[in-house]
């Protein structure tokens, strides 16, 4: 990782390099990830990059079946991505869960603009249908849950610097997906990923910064 400041090495470490298995075990991904830097105080949830990035080009599949091309139809849209699975036991229902209890709190107008998109990191047990079950109780049925190509989905997240490696089975039979536990939130202004918030960021944080991810400005 490139080192501007102490501080922004600190944050890129923690940003970037930081997976989560959802159960609390951790680990690194193998190739290099997109360096994230900050000028941001820690007190604040939201993290604002000095360097945004750009939408991922990425197409995957809906829950519905169908092809779901993320630049095109999140264009000129306040969006929060998140990469993760399903039988994540803890971490990725949790996110959903807070990011749709802020969501409700936002008068109907902002709720309509706001897109959440959920991108699975277990491609292959977390297929449409299984996306289209989980996401309405997990988070709320208007979040966009995709599934697709597993290189196509860790080229797009470590895009954006997260990290993503392969589901694994572990000794004891269970798989495991580890990923990157941060959400990316992308400007309607400017359709580039400028804030990111950690696994610890409350439904109260998100409900605090929405108003303002809305109207393309900095938490």
């Amino acid at each position: 990782m490139r080192k501007k400041t102490a501080v922004a090495a600190a944050l890129a470490v923690a940003a970037a390099l930081s997976l989560s298995a959802c159960s609390g075990e951790s680990g690194s991904a193998e190739d290099s990830i997109a360096d994230v830097s900050s000028s941001q105080a820690n007190d604040k949830p939201g993290t604002v990059l000095d360097q945004p990035f750009a939408k991922p080009d990425l197409v995957l599949t809906d829950t519905k079946g169908k092809p779901y091309d993320l630049r095109a139809q999140t264009k000129g849209k306040p969006t929060l991505i998140f990469f993760g699975y399903t039988n994540c036991p803890d971490v990725c229902p949790l996110t959903m869960s807070n990011i749709a209890i802020a969501e409700k709190r936002l008068p109907q107008a902002d709720q309509d603009k706001l897109q959440v998109v959920f991108i699975t990191t277990d491609p292959e047990r977390d297929t449409p249908a299984e996306l289209a079950k989980w996401l309405p109780s997990a988070g709320d049925p208007s979040f966009v849950g995709l599934s697709g190509d597993f290189k196509k989905i860790q080229t797009a997240a470590r895009q954006v610097g997260i990290g993503v490696d392969a589901a694994k089975k572990e000794k004891d039979g269970t798989v495991v997906s580890t990923h990157g536990a941060q959400v990316m939130a992308f400007s309607p202004e400017t359709d580039q990923g400028y804030v990111l918030y950690g696994e610890s960021t409350t439904a109260d944080d998100y409900a605090k910064d929405l108003p303002r991810l809305i109207r393309g400005e900095k938490p």
